[in-house]
């Protein structure tokens, strides 16, 4: 009985411990699969984050590429805005456009002249008339403005892959010129490569629901809807429809998930996430496409899944020992948690990767770009923009325009800021930056950046350096003064030339009449004096009036400048300087005439002479530069200096810093028209003048003459 009893006991504890332990095991089983599936649910949150980060970064470089067109179309329209007359003439100026931004989508280029009722349509090709042309917008006031651009279908022969940007050209409703863009060409350099983990990718619609971009290209041009109902019949796609229905065609940002039937060449239910954003295309007027991010659910749940299998077997060695099971169990928990993050660091690295991808983008441009709030205060800038002002890109963050530019360039730029704000629309505005030398001019285009609602949130501003075009503008219109200046110098010397040869042929007759020692003789001397001082100012305005051919021949230099030295030492010494001579035996010929370049040494010793008054140094030195293979000549003098206000000055006729009647202002001027470019830097300009104290010129033997500052 008491065996019986001790047996039954026995199975009792042991039915109740194998009770509990199923019980155990059972609640353990029910918690973890909770938590498994909890895990997943957040796992999958985290990721469609991530995804709608993706599509975030894929709107921005699809708007950025039609903001890019649009810039574009505005630049040719208002290069192109004269009137029509040969389309071959058109086709010339547009051919390299073509060219160029073939790989940006655009197919063709349409020339309308609404008036006339008559179209040219442009390619690689060549250019076809089209007879009947059929406008975009029947009604004329749907048509856009002077530098507005509308988008729309073409208007036959389209395709639903096919975008028309139209904008006129020049004033009023007119003539228009249209952009035919290839939405196949534009956006699958965009995003073939983008993934969403191992496998996922991206799918962009229009407004209509049609795949506009599919991996999976029997898809692309046709409707969303019906394509899906056409190719898996069997399976309900109510989900996807919706959110395409609700959300995406309502121009909505946010994340799901769906049954589809069909990924990556796996055909049959496949459950995805699925993150959504809107690709903003026109405000006037407003359209929109969508983009989204689709990855399946299975790679989430294989990750965690793996983990699961191990957590049953640690369940299996809690029935063993319990304290072991335990420990075990919390050695398990730690390793799962530590893969999980493991998991969800690599996709947020590969995230950051995609992110620092696009981002590379910006920070590559070799342009200013940066963002202003509504104070004009610096929100971000690109290392081009912080490098430039010789700071960090955080250090810059805050700060307002006023503090980086000059306070009438940083007013202007402020109030355009607020303008876009104001408007809604793009700016330009040129910044002169004169912290540094010389002044750097750029071109800033300031525009807004809108969130989901079509409020400003930022103004963005791209700006590029035009110094050069500047500088260049400026050049042209001096040489464009000189010119005219020559002309007149050239038919005032002339008319002077006849009476003051007169003049001095008489002067010459009655100077033979007089004694020498006579008053009347003296006095016709001086009139001699100043009449030859008038004929070489003449002679000096025909060389400066006069082109000259370029001269072919060769000289010796060192006695060119040898014979000029001899002229002019004797005038200079008596004045108080003391001449210094150093050349070089051996020099090579030089291209060039000699009288010219004894005009330009001469005009340099009397210059260098006139700037100290109370006598000086004057030390010219000849010799070979063996690494440039140059001949070269440096004058040195100890003069006083020039002021900084006169140093664009000094090449102008007339202008002088010589007291009335001791120079005529000419001399520079018409060493500037000789048979080579003449002191073309700074430093061998001002030496020319006589200010600085010491001026280096080099000959090449490689062109007819070319003279260069160090």
């Amino acid at each position: 009985m008491d065996s019986v009893s001790r047996n039954n006991r026995h199975f009792t504890h042991r039915l109740t411990i194998a009770g509990v332990a199923i019980l155990i095991l059972l609640a353990a089983i029910v918690i973890h699969h909770r938590f498994t599936r909890r895990m997943i649910a957040l796992v999958s949150d985290q990721f469609n984050q991530e995804q709608i980060a993706i599509a975030r970064s894929v709107r921005k470089l699809v708007e950025n590429s039609l903001n890019a067109l649009e810039k574009e179309l505005l630049q040719i329209a208002e290069q192109n805005a004269t009137p029509i007359v040969e389309p071959e003439r058109l086709q010339a100026r547009l051919q390299h456009e073509l060219e160029r931004m073939t790989t940006s989508g655009i197919a063709q280029i349409r020339v309308w002249d609404r008036m006339a009722g008559r179209a040219w349509v442009f390619s690689r090709g060549g250019y076809v008339e089209e007879s009947s042309p059929v406008p975009l917008h029947a009604n004329a006031d749907a048509l856009p403005e002077t530098g507005e651009i509308r988008m729309a279908r073409p208007p036959s022969g389209g395709t639903l892959l096919d975008m028309v940007m139209m904008t006129p050209l020049g004033p009023g409703k007119q003539r228009f010129i249209f952009f035919r863009v290839n939405l196949a060409w534009l956006l699958a350099p965009l995003v073939n490569d983008i993934r969403s983990g191992i496998s996922g990718y991206v799918w962009i619609i229009d407004d209509q629901g049609r795949f506009l971009y599919h991996p999976y290209t029997d898809f692309i041009g046709r409707s969303a809807f019906d394509v899906r109902k056409a190719t898996y019949p069997e399976l309900n796609f109510v989900q996807i429809d919706r959110i395409q229905k609700e959300e995406m065609l309502a121009g909505r940002e946010g994340t799901g998930s769906y049954q589809s039937g069909w990924h990556r060449g796996i055909t049959g239910p496949v459950d995805k996430l699925i993150a959504f954003c809107p690709i903003y295309i026109s405000t006037t007027p407003r359209r929109f496409w969508s983009v989204a991010v689709v990855a399946p659910t299975q790679e989430i749940a294989g990750a965690v899944g793996q983990i699961h299998r191990w957590e049953l077997v640690s369940l299996g060695l809690m029935l063993l020992v319990v304290v072991v099971a335990a420990a075990a169990l919390i050695g398990i928990q730690l390793r799962f948690s530590r893969r999980l993050e493991k998991l969800v660091a690599a996709r947020t690295q590969a995230l950051k990767r995609s992110e620092e991808k696009y981002r590379l983008l910006i920070e590559s441009a070799e342009d200013f770009i940066f963002t202003l709030d509504d104070k004009a205060r610096l929100n971000a800038v690109n290392s081009y923009t912080a490098h430039f002002f010789g700071s960090d890109a955080d250090d810059l963050i805050g700060r307002s325009l006023a503090d980086l530019l000059s306070e009438d360039v940083a007013r202007r730029n402020i109030k355009a800021v607020k303008q876009v704000y104001a408007t809604r629309r793009s700016v330009r505005e040129e910044i002169e930056i004169r912290s540094v030398d010389p002044a750097v001019w750029l071109n800033a285009n300031y525009m807004p950046l809108k969130n989901e609602a079509g409020e400003i949130t930022t103004v963005l501003c791209i700006a590029r350096d035009i110094t050069e075009s500047k500088t260049l503008q400026h050049r042209l219109v001096t040489t464009e003064k000189l010119a005219a200046l020559g002309t007149l110098a050239a038919g005032v010397a002339h008319e002077i030339n006849n009476p003051l040869g007169v003049i001095l042929g008489f002067c010459d007759l009655l100077v033979r009449k007089q004694p020498p020692e006579s008053q009347a003789y003296q006095d016709l001397k001086i009139i001699e004096r100043q009449g030859l001082h008038c004929k070489e100012i003449v002679d000096n305005l025909l060389s400066f009036a006069r082109d000259r051919k370029i001269s072919e021949e060769s000289t010796d230099l060192n006695q060119c400048l040898e014979e000029i030295i001899k002229v002019a030492r004797h005038s200079i010494e008596r004045q108080g300087v003391t001449v210094t001579v150093s050349i070089a035996r051996g020099m090579p010929p030089v291209c060039g005439d000699c009288r010219q370049l004894q005009q330009v040494f001469l005009n340099l010793m009397n210059n260098a002479v006139g700037a100290m008054p109370d006598g000086g140094e004057l030390a010219i030195d000849a010799f070979f530069e063996k690494p440039s293979r140059h001949a070269a000549v440096k004058v040195s003098d100890t003069g006083c200096g020039i002021p900084e206000a006169d140093m664009d000055r000094i090449y102008e006729p007339f202008f002088t810093t010589k007291p009335e009647g001791q120079g005529t202002g000419l001399g520079l001027s018409v060493i500037l028209r000789l048979d080579f470019p003449l002191f073309s830097t700074r430093d061998v300009r001002s030496a020319a003048s006589g200010c600085l104290d010491d001026a280096l010129i080099h000959i090449f033997r490689s062109y007819n003459m070319a003279i260069s500052g160090r």
